[in-house]
C-alpha cells in the first residue's frame, strides 16, 4: 500500500556554534565522495595509477561548482540583476543556486586538464565516472528535498509531495493541502535505474572511447527532459521550453554524437588507460622479472632427465649454428 501523502522534511540543516550545516550540502558531499570512490575503482580496473582520482577532484570539483553557479545565474538573471539587487549574491552559492548542465561544463573543463596533467585518457576518465554521476546527482536530489524545491506540477497520486503554501514556488490560487508531483523522487529512481543500465550495457558491448559516458549522456538528459517539463520553479522560457529542457536535449544529442563519432574513429580497445609515452609504471612489479608459467600441477621432473634435455639441446644449437655458417 501507498501512504497518503510524501511529507516533506521539518529541518533543513543543524547549527553548530557558529556555524549553520545545510542537509543539501551534505548530500551534495556524500554524492561527491561516492562517485570518487566508484570511479577510482574503475580507474584502477583499466591499469591507472591507485589515488589518481584526487588530481581529477582538485580540478573537476572546483570548476564543477563555479560552472555549476555561472549556468544557474545566467539562466535565472532576473533573480540577480534588477534595480536594487545586490550584485554580490552572484556568488553567494552558501544561498542555494546551482545547475547539474553548469556542472557538467566546468567539470569537463577540469578533467581535461587533469588528464594533461596525469597523462590519464580524457575518455577512459569519463567513462569511469559516468555511473558515478548518476548516484552523486541521486544523492544530491536528497538535497533539493530536503530543501523543499523543485518539486512538480499537482497531482492527486498517493504518493505526492506535501508543500508548505509559503513555500515561494507555490503556485497562486491552489488551496491548502495540494499535493506535488515528487519530481526529487523521480530522478532518484531513474538515475539508480541508468547505473544498473551503463553497468550492463558497458559489459554487453564492452564500451570503451567514451561511449559509456554517451550513455549516461542520453539515459540522463531523456530523463531529464521528462522531470523538468513538470516542474513549476520559476525558469526561463525559450521558444515555449523551460532553458533546461533545452539543455537536457542538448546532452541528449551530444551523447548520440559521441557515441556514433567514437564508434567510428576506434574500432579496437583502449590500449591503456595512459596516453602514449605517459604510462604509470607500478613500482612494486619489479622491471624484467622473470614469472614462472610452468604447470603446478605438473609432476615433478627427474634432475638426470632435465640435464639429458639441456645437453640435446645444446648440441642441436650447435650444429644449427655450423650449417647456418
Amino acid at each position: 500500500m501507498f501512504p497518503a501523502s510524501i511529507p516533506s522534511p521539518d529541518v533543513s540543516s543543524i547549527t553548530l556554534g557558529p556555524f549553520t550545516i545545510h542537509f543539501y550540502a551534505l548530500w551534495i558531499l556524500l554524492g561527491i565522495v561516492v562517485a570518487a570512490a566508484l570511479t577510482s575503482r574503475r580507474l584502477t580496473a583499466r591499469g591507472a595509477e591507485p589515488g589518481v582520482i584526487f588530481d581529477f577532484l582538485l580540478w573537476t570539483v572546483p570548476l564543477g561548482i563555479i560552472g555549476a553557479r555561472i549556468f544557474h545565474v545566467l539562466t535565472h538573471p532576473n533573480d540577480y540583476f534588477f534595480e536594487g539587487a545586490e550584485l554580490w549574491k552572484v556568488i553567494a552559492i552558501w544561498e542555494g543556486g546551482i545547475a547539474i548542465f553548469g556542472s557538467l561544463l566546468g567539470g569537463a573543463v577540469g578533467a581535461w586538464l587533469a588528464s594533461k596533467q596525469t597523462g590519464v585518457r580524457f575518455w577512459t576518465f569519463a567513462d569511469a565516472l559516468a555511473p558515478g554521476m548518476l548516484l552523486a546527482q541521486a544523492f544530491g536530489r536528497l538535497g533539493n528535498y530536503f530543501n523543499h524545491e523543485l518539486f512538480g506540477q499537482p497531482t492527486t497520486l498517493p504518493w505526492g509531495l506535501e508543500i508548505e503554501p509559503s513555500n515561494p514556488a507555490w503556485p497562486l490560487g491552489l488551496p491548502d493541502g495540494t499535493l506535488f508531483h515528487p519530481t526529487f523522487l523521480y530522478e532518484i529512481i531513474w538515475n539508480l535505474v541508468g547505473v544498473a543500465v551503463i553497468f550492463g550495457l558497458e559489459r554487453r558491448f564492452r564500451l570503451q572511447w567514451g561511449r559509456v559516458f554517451s550513455i549516461y549522456l542520453i539515459w540522463y538528459g531523456l530523463g531529464r527532459i521528462v522531470w523538468e517539463s513538470i516542474r513549476i520553479d520559476p525558469s526561463e522560457i525559450i521558444l515555449g521550453l523551460r532553458v533546461n529542457v533545452w539543455a537536457a536535449i542538448g546532452a541528449v544529442a551530444l551523447g548520440i554524437i559521441i557515441n556514433v563519432v567514437q564508434r567510428r574513429r576506434h574500432v579496437g580497445k583502449e590500449p591503456s588507460a595512459y596516453l602514449p609515452g605517459r604510462e604509470w609504471v607500478d613500482p612494486d612489479v619489479p622491471s624484467g622479472a622473470l614469472v614462472d608459467t610452468s604447470d603446478p600441477d605438473a609432476p615433478a621432473e627427474d634432475e638426470t632427465d632435465v640435464n639429458d634435455r639441456l645437453s640435446a639441446a645444446g648440441s642441436t644449437g650447435s650444429t644449427g649454428a655450423s650449417t647456418r655458417a
